[in-house]
């Protein structure tokens, strides 16, 4: 009998990665009634399922037990869940399993514990043992047994899916309509107001001493300041009146800025004017 160096390789290869593999032994399943009492108690393996589903009410217990391998050898992987999941929806709990050095592990939960999501399932649902560690050995994920949740009628769960981001309906704005004008009875009734007050702001000027005679000097002494800075007080009532008829916000206060500028300028240089003729005496 002839024997090739490379195939009794490979062969040994394959051996060796088939034992680098993570696996358990001793599993079980057991469901105990509160207060004690025998628990019934279901045998698994990482290739065999238990027989039967496993029936959790809402005062029992349940509790996984198993020993952790690695490669044939008793060891304590890194990682160690007993992953519930809903078959319908896909969704998945994990649950670690509590592992010593000698790769004894269990744990144990009740329905509080489940989500609400998993509690309200309908069909039964699918335990599975996953076990991994750092290193060359594959992780094993292990279908076990199936949780039948026998819920209690009277301390039933509601559950309200989450707001999930995605695409929205189209959103239409609709804005507020403009501000309209007063009543232009109140509006007529304000402008005669001001109106009216024209004439007895000149009587004051008058009662007060101002020297009307002096206005042909100032303008001849300055006539473009005097000028400029009265009229820059027109316009800026002008532009009251179009704030106020049509324009907007937007329209309104460049034109202000504009104004105020000239009239900040060209009224310095009129009361200028002014303060030369009253240090010259003629005021």
């Amino acid at each position: 009998m002839r024997f090739s160096l490379a195939t009794s390789l490979l062969a040994l290869s394959s051996a060796a990665s088939a034992a680098t593999q993570w696996g358990f032994t001793d599993g079980s399943v057991t469901v105990a009634a509160k207060g004690g009492g025998e628990g019934v108690t279901e045998k698994f393996t990482a290739a065999v399922r238990a027989k039967t589903e496993v029936k959790l009410g809402h005062v029992g217990t349940l509790k996984v037990s198993l020993t952790a391998e690695e490669g044939g050898k008793a060891k304590r992987p890194h990682q160690a869940f007993l992953v519930l999941r809903e078959t319908a929806s896909g969704l998945e709990a994990p649950f670690p399993l509590t592992i010593k050095e000698s790769g004894k592990g269990s744990v144990k939960l009740t329905q509080k514990d489940l989500p609400v999501q998993l509690l309200n399932s309908a069909s039964p649902i699918e335990a599975k043992i996953v076990l991994g560690s750092f290193g060359s050995s594959k992780a094993i994920v292990a279908s076990v047994f199936d949780i039948n949740v026998l819920r209690d009628p009277s301390s039933a769960k509601t559950y309200e899916a989450p707001l999930r981001y995605g695409k929205r309906p189209e959103i239409h704005h609709i804005f507020r309509a403009d501000p309209k004008n007063p009543p232009k009875i109140i509006s007529l009734a304000f402008a005669g107001a001001v109106l009216a007050a024209i004439p007895v702001l000149f009587i004051s000027w008058l009662a007060l001493g101002a020297n009307l005679s002096h206005a042909g000097k100032a303008l001849g002494a300055a006539p473009i300041s005097h000028a400029v800075f009265y009229g820059s007080i027109l316009a800026m009532e002008g532009i009251f009146f179009l704030y106020y008829s049509s324009w907007n916000l937007f329209q309104t206060l460049p034109a202000i800025a504009i104004v105020g500028v000239v009239a900040l300028l060209s009224g310095n240089s009129a009361l200028d004017e002014v303060q030369r003729r009253r240090l010259a005496g003629e005021r």
